[in-house]
């Protein structure tokens, strides 16, 4: 009798060690940002306009005094922690991350982001080379789901927010839309869920039917209780056979594609906004010089007015935001930024320019949140 209580006992704590701990969304020392207080969104924002002929400007950032809208962000795989998920320590990509993609938002919205377990970058390597290393990928969802629980309990009080995330982090937030959000109350304080660099699975021909039961893809700038969702590549470079964004297997469904510059469709300038220098290897972009005389760049924030232009398309099975860049002047400012995933000296196609599905459209998401916010202001009975 001892020993089998014994033998219990045991699997009952090695069942105890296997489970791990949730985190405490309580503690100000599990979020990146939160509003009140000075964090890693509270970095400068102003932003170097550089016009085609090298011409600069500086742009300064404003930071909204009362904004009625929130904004939950759940950022990429970009932690180089060793092991298969990530500690609770923000480290500088964590940081840079959020003053590259996310702090802007600030501009329109109070600002939400916290510490998950991501699967890291350690983690999508060895997998990519074939020799996985463990990782529990069901624990990376289960922070950012309690997370989202706490903002919901304590911060929210009835006020409309958006989700935006993008690749590791939109995946999460396409489940939390499905289990937590759609079809639910909640729903109705929902702008929109801005989700880039994910598959987003609707039924073919249709705004619905894939993913989500409920919830449509966004049509309109006054549309809301909607997502968004892009995966980003060249025109001239579309998503070959293997791409990892934009194709599915499943014959009745499609990839979403919805490009926030136009929801509506067709080719149109992107407001792009781009860091200044790369947050990490191959994370960003990473030109020698802005300018052909080497301008001196004080910001950490760059715009290249006219240089993008992007619309949705449909090339051979595939439905993505192609993008285009204008010819340029060969004395003025940078021609082609970069931006593509590399490994060593080659370019993985199969990428695209999946480390700019935000950055390329990022002013056109902050404007977005402002149409979306006045059309739910005015709909409120």
């Amino acid at each position: 009798m001892i020993s089998t209580l014994l033998i219990a006992a045991a699997a009952a704590a090695a069942a105890a060690a296997a489970t791990p701990i949730g985190n405490d969304y309580s503690l100000a020392q599990n979020w990146l940002c939160r509003p009140g207080r000075r964090d890693a969104c509270t970095v400068n924002t102003d932003i170097t306009a550089i016009a085609a002929d090298g011409t600069i400007a500086v742009h300064k950032s404003t930071k909204a005094r009362d904004p009625k809208a929130d904004c939950f962000y759940v950022y990429p795989t970009l932690s180089y922690d060793e092991g298969g998920n990530s500690d609770m320590v923000a480290n500088d990509e964590e940081r840079r991350v959020i003053e590259t993609q996310f702090a802007r938002f600030g501009e329109t919205c109070r600002t939400f982001a916290p510490i998950y377990r991501s699967v890291t970058v350690s983690a999508l390597r060895a997998l990519l080379i074939g020799k996985p290393i463990p990782a529990d990928r069901e624990l990376n969802y289960t922070d950012v789901r309690d997370a989202w629980r706490h903002y919901l309990a304590t911060d929210n009080q009835g006020r409309p927010f958006v989700l935006i995330g993008h690749s590791q982090g939109s995946g999460l937030l396409k489940r939390l839309v499905a289990e937590e959000i759609d079809g639910k109350p909640t729903q109705k304080l929902m702008l929109s869920a801005m989700l880039a660099g994910t598959n987003i699975l609707v039924a073919r021909g249709e705004d619905l039917g894939g993913d989500f039961k409920t919830t449509p893809l966004c049509r309109k700038s006054d549309q809301t209780g909607c997502v968004l969702a892009w995966a980003t590549f060249r025109e001239a470079s579309p998503p070959p056979a293997n791409a990892r964004f934009g194709r599915t297997d499943f014959a009745d469904r499609d990839v979403a594609c919805t490009n926030p510059a136009k929801l509506s469709g067709g080719s149109v300038p992107l407001q792009a906004v781009l860091p200044k220098q790369s947050i990490g290897a191959d994370m960003a972009v990473s030109p020698a010089s802005w300018t052909s005389d080497q301008r001196l760049i004080t910001t950490g924030h760059v715009s290249v007015p006219g240089l993008y232009s992007g619309q949705c398309v449909s090339v051979d099975g595939a439905n993505y935001l192609a993008v285009r860049l204008s010819e340029g002047l060969p004395n003025g400012r940078v021609l082609d930024p970069g931006g593509d995933l590399k490994f060593g000296p080659m370019i993985a196609k199969d990428w695209g320019l999946h480390l700019l599905d935000i950055n390329i459209v990022q002013q056109d998401m902050v404007d977005l949140i402002g149409f979306q916010l006045s059309a739910w202001e005015k709909s409120k009975p």
